[in-house]
C-alpha cells in the first residue's frame, strides 16, 4: 500500500503527555535545562531577509564567487546573488519525485570545488520500472553556467518503496574526502532500519564515485551492506562535523516525540524501532523501551518533537557566547535552537526566533561567519542574522 497521507505533528499537548503517562506509555523526562523563547531582540540578532521568493527551500550552499546556491523541493536549483536575485532554474537535473516529503533536498560541495566545480545533491528518485516506487539517491555533477553537466547518480539507496516520506538527506564530506549520506526508514521499512543488509534508516559513506568508503564497519560482513556506516535510524534530516574532532554529529525526527541528538560512530545502533521517547502518531505503543543493551542512547531529545531540520556548529565570532554551539531549525515549532554543549554533553536549549512563525529547513555558517536560515514555505526566504546594534 502506499503512503501518501499527510503526517504533520505540530506538537505533543500537556494532556496527551498526561494520558501517555497515566496508561504507562514511558517517561517523557527530557535531559538537559530549557529557557523559554527568545525574540530576535532577546537573543541579540537582528533578522534580515536576502531573498525571497523561493519555493520550499532545501539545501544551502556558499560558493566561492560569493553567490550561494539553493535547491527547491519541488525539483529547481537555483543561483541566487549578493542583491538577493534569483537566478532562473540551472538546467540538467534528473527526474525526480516531488509528492509529499520527496524533491531535490540535500546540497554539499566537493571539497575541490573550486579546481573542478563539482556539487553533490541528494534527492527522491522514482523506479523507472515501477513508478509508485522510489527511494533517496545521490547525484554528482559539475557546474557549468546555468548549466549541470557530467551529472552522473553515483549512489541509490536500497530497495526502492512504495512511499512518499522519510528520505533524511543531509550530505557532509569528512576529512578524508569521504561522504556522509543520511537516510530514512520510509515510514513503512521501520523493521528494515535494524537490519544491515539495506540502505533504510542509515548513515552511509561513500567516495566521491559512489562507491563504500574505506574503513567502513560492514565492508568485511558478508551479510552486511558495504556503505552502512551506523544503523537504527528513523529520518535524519540534520548532519555536521564536529569542529575539534572531526565526529559526525546528526539529529533525526522521532515519531509523535522523540526527537534525537546523535554521535555518529562507526557499526552502532540507535535503536529505531526498538527503543524511542516517541510514540506514534494514533496515541499507540511503538516500543515499551527506551534502552536496550548494545543500542545508542541520544545525547539529547525531544518530548514534544520540534521536527528538527538543517544543522551547524558555530565556529566564528559573530554571536556572544554562541562559539562552539550547535544551531538547529525546527519545522513544527518555528524555531532556532542553540544548544550550549560541552564535550559529548547538551548544558543548556536555548529556543528563539518563534516570532517569525517560520519552519527553518536549513542552516548554515557562512564564510563572513554569520548564520543563514533557509525558511520552508511556498515563499521561501533566505535570512542572515546580524548581531543586535
Amino acid at each position: 500500500m502506499r503512503v501518501s497521507k499527510k503526517l504533520l505533528w505540530i506538537g505533543l499537548p500537556l494532556a496527551t503527555i498526561a494520558v501517555g503517562l497515566a496508561f504507562g506509555l514511558k517517561s517523557f523526562a527530557n535531559p538537559g535545562p530549557k529557557m523559554p523563547n527568545l525574540t530576535a531582540a532577546q537573543a541579540g540578532v537582528k533578522v534580515v531577509t536576502l531573498a525571497r521568493g523561493l519555493e520550499n527551500p532545501w539545501g544551502l550552499a556558499f560558493l566561492p564567487n560569493g553567490q550561494l546556491l539553493v535547491t527547491e523541493k519541488p525539483g529547481r536549483l537555483r543561483f541566487v546573488d549578493s542583491a538577493g536575485t534569483l537566478s532562473e532554474p540551472i538546467t540538467g537535473l534528473p527526474a525526480i519525485s516531488t509528492d509529499a516529503q520527496g524533491g531535490l533536498l540535500g546540497l554539499a560541495l566537493d571539497p575541490n570545488f573550486a579546481s573542478n566545480q563539482r556539487i553533490y545533491m541528494s534527492f527522491s528518485e522514482p523506479d523507472p520500472d515501477m513508478p509508485e516506487r522510489n527511494g533517496t539517491a545521490v547525484l554528482r555533477a559539475r557546474l557549468s553556467g546555468a548549466a549541470l553537466t557530467e551529472v552522473t547518480v553515483i549512489w541509490r539507496q536500497a530497495p526502492k518503496m512504495e512511499s512518499d516520506y522519510h528520505f533524511g538527506s543531509r550530505l557532509v564530506f569528512d576529512r578524508e574526502g569521504y561522504l556522509y549520506v543520511t537516510t530514512g526508514e520510509r515510514y513503512i521499512g521501520m523493521k528494515d532500519a535494524q537490519k544491515t543488509n539495506n540502505a533504510i534508516g542509515k548513515v552511509v559513506r561513500i567516495t566521491t564515485d559512489g562507491a563504500p568508503a574505506p574503513g567502513n564497519p560492514f565492508l568485511q560482513d558478508a551479510a552486511g551492506f558495504d556503505e552502512v556506516f551506523s544503523y537504527g535510524h528513523r529520518n535524519l534530516q540534520g548532519a555536521a562535523l564536529h569542529p575539534e574532532t572531526g565526529v559526525l554529529w546528526t539529529h533525526e525526527h522521532g515519531p509523535r516525540g522523540g526527537d534525537e541528538l546523535n554521535i555518529i560512530r562507526p557499526g552502532r545502533n540507535y535503536g529505531w524501532p526498538e527503543i524511542t521517547y516517541g510514540i506514534d502518531y494514533d496515541m499507540s505503543t511503538i516500543t515499551e523501551y527506551t534502552a536496550k543493551p548494545g543500542m545508542e542512547q541520544p545525547i539529547h531529545y525531544w518530548v514534544p518533537s520540534i521536527a528538527p531540520s538543517g544543522m551547524t556548529f558555530y565556529t566564528a565570532d559573530k554571536y556572544p557566547g554562541w562559539k562552539g554551539n550547535i544551531l538547529i531549525g525546527s519545522l513544527a515549532h518555528s524555531r532556532l535552537v542553540r544548544l550550549v554543549i560541552e564535550g559529548e554533553k547538551v548544558m543548556q536549549e536555548i529556543q528563539m526566533l518563534g516570532e517569525l512563525e517560520e519552519r527553518l529547513r536549513d542552516v548554515v555558517q557562512g564564510p563572513d561567519g554569520y548564520i543563514y536560515l533557509l525558511t520552508d514555505n511556498e515563499d521561501g526566504r533566505i535570512l542572515r542574522l546580524d548581531p543586535a546594534a
